[in-house]
This record gives C-alpha cells, structure tokens and sequence, in this order.
C-alpha cells in the first residue's frame, strides 16, 4: 500500500470538502488527524508475565512500531495488583505510520470481522474517536496458529476538530464505515 496515498487524498480532497462543508474561513481551521493511539488492557498480566511480553510483539507487528508496556499507578489488593507492575501495552503512531495503519484498519482489517455491520459513531464531545476491537486476529500481520489466546484492544483517533460533527465527519472521509451517516 501506498502510504502517500490517504495523506494526498486528505490534502486534495477531504480538506478541501470539509473546509466548503463547514464554511471555515481559513485552511488552518480544517480538521485533521493528529495521532492514532492504540492501547490493550492486560489484566491478566499480573499473574503471568509472559502476556505482556506477546502483546509487546503482536501490537508492534501490526502497528510496524515498538510498542510499550504500560504501568499500574497504585496498589490494589482486590486485584493483587502493586504500584508499576505492567498491566498494558499501547503505541502511539503519528504521521507517516499513522496513515499507513489507517489504511490498514479501514481496507484490510475491519472488512475482517465477522458479521461486520459498521462502527458505533458514539465521539468523545472533543472530536475524538475511540474504536473497541474484540480481537487481535483481524489484523493480516497475526498469524492465528501461533495466537494462544484472543485478545482486544482499543484504538483511538485523536484529531484537532473543535466538535464532533466535525470529528465525524473527518474519519467518515477517511473511510471508516460508521453504522449510521449522522452523528448522534
């Protein structure tokens, strides 16, 4: 895939169509794509180490970035969880790897899913999008003799839209397939 391809295609045709949509009166108010941030909650990692260490490497494959653990911030006893034992993984891709997994996610893997009906259009009241994906299998880049266990994750779109009419309609012109064509 052509990474240039979904930037050229933002440059000449999305901003331009939302800057008529939205009446803006400058091209810096045009909406864009900031960074796309994609984070998986391990809980169970706190009696296995070794999970974390395979999410590392599954997250990183997909993303074509080294991903990082992330840190538990307290103790909890319910959980038998202590201060900074790893209990995630996440990666933050901006620019040209954010494109490139954009397309990715809306081309390859979402069209994946079984029974795939659309994506909830439910935003942030910021603009910003937050995507809940059952499992990791979707993705090309996992090969599913080698996944011992199913695991999900939460993928996050972060633009500079002012609202989230304008937050939709940015990631609908990047060609995510929302259920529904208006935002409720």
């Amino acid at each position: 895939m052509n990474t240039a391809s979904l930037k050229k295609t933002y440059l000449e045709q999305i901003a331009p169509a939302l800057e008529k949509q939205f009446n803006y009166s400058s091209k810096m108010q045009v909406p864009v794509l900031k960074k796309i941030v994609v984070n998986q909650g391990l809980g169970d990692a706190t009696q296995d180490k070794k999970i974390i260490d395979v999410a590392i490497n599954e997250i990183s494959t997909i993303c074509g970035q080294k991903a990082v653990a992330t840190y538990s911030r307290k103790d909890i006893a319910n959980f038998k969880l202590r201060k900074k034992m790893p209990i995630g993984v996440m990666v933050t891709l901006r620019r040209e790897r954010m494109y490139e997994f954009l397309e990715k996610l809306v081309r390859v893997a979402l069209p994946r899913i079984r029974d795939f009906k659309g994506i909830e259009s439910k935003f942030d009241g910021r603009g910003n999008y937050t995507l809940g994906i059952q499992e990791q299998i979707i993705f090309p880049e996992i090969n599913i003799d080698t996944v011992d266990r199913i695991q999900g994750m939460n993928i996050t779109f972060v633009t500079s839209a002012q609202t989230d009419e304008e937050g939709f309609a940015l990631l609908k012109a990047f060609g995510l397939p929302f259920k529904n064509a208006k935002n409720d």
